[in-house]
């Protein structure tokens, strides 16, 4: 059984790293690569955008989600990974760590801000949520 792995990706540098380090170590991952972007739905949750309002910010994040995902998508594909990409919405660390956990993924690989490890103790960050929350191993880039 081939193994599957999961990318979180979006637009931060730690992202753009993970996504070099994929790309030049490619021959170890000869496997079809899936890219998870989630849509952070509790940062629309801003007190004052109105309620009517808040419908049409949804659906725009969702279109800028796309559009990152489908970006992120072609530089994989023109390296020659093989790519399935994925658009969610929610809390980034309870959706990536559903996914990773729910469809028994073999490894994730995801990127980390480089704040520093008190700092993502202290505050939490993604990435730490995701190590410590996943059944599978997870590299960190």
């Amino acid at each position: 059984m081939l193994p599957k792995i999961l990318i979180p990706v979006n637009d931060s540098a730690a992202a753009e790293r993970t996504i070099a380090a994929i790309i030049a170590n490619r021959e170890r991952f000869p496997v079809t690569l899936t890219l998870l972007h989630v849509v952070d739905t509790d940062r629309l949750a801003y007190r004052m955008i109105p309620d009517f309002q808040v419908e049409m910010v949804r659906d725009k994040a969702m279109q800028v989600g796309e559009t990152t995902l489908n970006r992120i998508k072609e530089k994989f594909n023109s390296s020659g990974i093989s790519t399935i990409a994925r658009l969610e919405s929610g809390s980034p660390r309870e959706v990536i760590t559903r996914v990773a956990n729910d469809e028994n993924f073999s490894l994730l690989v995801i990127g980390r801000r480089g704040m520093g490890e008190v700092r993502d103790v202290l505050f939490g960050s993604v990435s730490n949520h995701v190590l410590h929350h996943v059944n599978c191993p997870v590299l960190l880039v």
